[in-house]
This record gives structure tokens, sequence and C-alpha cells, in this order.
């Protein structure tokens, strides 16, 4: 036998006990010792679970937002019913003051056409020799809305054949190289200065002449505004035949509108004598009937002002 296999004899082995390791004691938190970091889910879920939305599944109700926290305010409530009501009454006022210096309702019945009104009465600005009756309908004291008669004024031709005008105006200019928004904007402004020149010029004679008559400042507007149709047809067939095309249409439009302003106004300021249906003989009445003239002798003058620089 080997010395190390007798020493190992000789030896008595030691017996091996199992280490006695000291265990961590988990604090009251832990469930597990050996876990790095508290598990805080189930508490979050029990804390979720308190708080549920209105349909119970489970998820946390949402936090109120300022403005809903506000309207639930009796006092925000109150505050608001009370800025409704100032609102309401400032509302009103506006719109009071509103039809006091500016008549929207009367000016809704003279935008109360319609497609054949319109065409009828373009018909009747070009062609005034073929109509008869010039008479203005009236139902219960009223006169009838435009679109039912044709001898109603109306604003809705004049605005639209004004805003026409100022278009064609720059075509005309823009074809001659002259175009510039200067110009354009000069050509505007002095198409409703004359415009302003005439209404007043009219309303003051019609004052001097103690004329009692039932043609308002808005019926003169729409009468006085009928010349721009006749000024748009002279400029386009100036822009396509040159002068002689001006001339001719323009001529033509002028005797046609000289005669529809006679025909029309002859009827709104000879009252008396159209309602008796015979002439009043007298110096007031001749006074009268020049005012006519002269009115309707001025729209064919002022067509020929504001265009003959527009063909050339």
């Amino acid at each position: 036998m080997h010395p190390a296999g007798a020493a190992a004899a000789g030896t008595p082995r030691q017996r091996k006990w199992p280490s006695k390791r000291r265990i961590p004691v988990s604090p009251p938190g832990m469930a597990d010792p050996h876990q790095l970091f508290d598990d805080t889910s189930s508490a979050q879920s029990r804390g979720f679970g308190a708080q549920r939305g209105p349909g119970g599944l489970g998820y946390p109700a949402a936090a109120a937002s300022p403005q809903e926290a506000f309207l639930a305010d009796p006092v925000s409530n109150m505050a608001m019913a009370y800025g409704s009501s100032l609102a309401a009454q400032g509302k009103e006022l506006v719109d009071k003051n509103i039809d006091r210096f500016i008549p929207v309702t009367k000016l809704k019945y003279y935008f109360a056409v319609d497609t054949m009104y319109v065409g009828k009465k373009l018909g009747l600005l070009f062609f005034p020799y073929l109509h008869q009756d010039w008479e203005v309908q009236y139902q219960q004291d009223t006169p009838v809305a435009p679109r039912f008669d044709i001898n109603a004024p109306d604003l809705y031709i004049p605005a639209m054949a004004f805003i026409t005008y100022i278009l064609v105006a720059g075509l005309a200019l823009g074809t001659q190289d002259r175009f510039s928004p200067d110009l354009l904007g000069l050509q505007a402004s002095s198409a409703l200065a004359w415009l302003t020149v005439e209404v007043l010029a009219i309303l003051l004679s019609l004052y001097l002449l103690t004329v009692n008559t039932d043609l308002t400042t808005i019926d003169l507007v729409a009468f006085l505004g009928y010349k721009y149709v006749g000024m748009i047809g002279g400029v386009l067939m100036g822009l396509l035949c040159g002068k002689i095309g001006y001339y001719l249409v323009l001529g033509w439009c002028c005797v046609s509108i000289f005669v529809f302003m006679i025909r029309t106004l002859r009827l709104k300021i000879l009252a008396e004598a159209a309602a008796q249906g015979v002439p009043v003989r007298g110096a007031r009445n001749q006074l009268r009937m020049y005012l006519t003239m002269a009115v309707a002798a001025a729209q064919p003058l002022l067509m020929y002002w504001l265009t003959f620089h527009l063909v050339r």
C-alpha cells in the first residue's frame, strides 16, 4: 500500500453537515425576499378599482376639465345667463338703430326680383318704345314686389350694372395698356360721386318746388342706376367694333334711357296731373315738367362723360 493510502486509512473521515445560511426575513411589504423592487401592480389595480369610470369597465374616471368645473358652478351659470340677456338686448338695440338709419326692411323690397323680371326689365331699358302701361301696381296701398311688376324700381339691376361697368372699364383700360388699380378706383369713385350729386340735386329741386310725391331716395338711386346698363353696352361694342360701334350703341341706349326716364318720372313728379288724367296748367306744373326733362336729359350726358375715354 502506498503511504498516502495508509495515511488516509488511518485518519478518520469527517462528517459534512449542511451549511446553515441565514435566510433574510422579508419585510412586511415584500412578498418575495428575492424580489429587488416592490410590486405595486396590485395596489394600483386596487386603486383603479376604487375609482371606476362611468361604464364600470375598470378604467379610472377622468378628471373634470376646468370648463366643466366652471359650468357646474351656479355662479358661473348665472353669469352666463346674464351675459346672454345682455347680448340679446344689444342685438335688439343695434337692429333698431340700423333700421332707423338704414332701412333694411325697405331694401329687401328692392331686391325681390327673379330671372324673368330681370330679362323683361333689360328689354324695357333697351326698347321702352314698345311698352304701353307704365303705372306701378299696388296692393292695399303698398306697391307689389318688383318680380310681379315690371314698372317697379329695383336695386338689383343697378347694383350689378355698376359692378359690371367697373369690370368692363378695367378690361378696356387693360386692352389699351393703361390699366392701374388707382385709375380703376378713380373710375369707380367718379361714377359714385356723379350718382350722389344727381340724387342730392333732385332732392333739393323737389324740396324747392314743394312737390308731393311718393318718390323716395332709394327710388331715385334705382332709376338713376339704370343708365349703367347702356354704358356697358356702349363700351363693349366699342371694344369689339371701335368708335363707330361705340357711338351707334351708346346713342341708341341714350335715347332709350331718355324715353324711359320721361315716362317713368312723369307719373311720380306730375302726380296731380296723372291722377286727374289731364295736364294741370300752371307755373308750378311747368317747373315740374322742366325738372323731369332735366333729369332725363342728364342721363345721356353722364353716360357719354363716363365712357368716352374708355374707347380709343
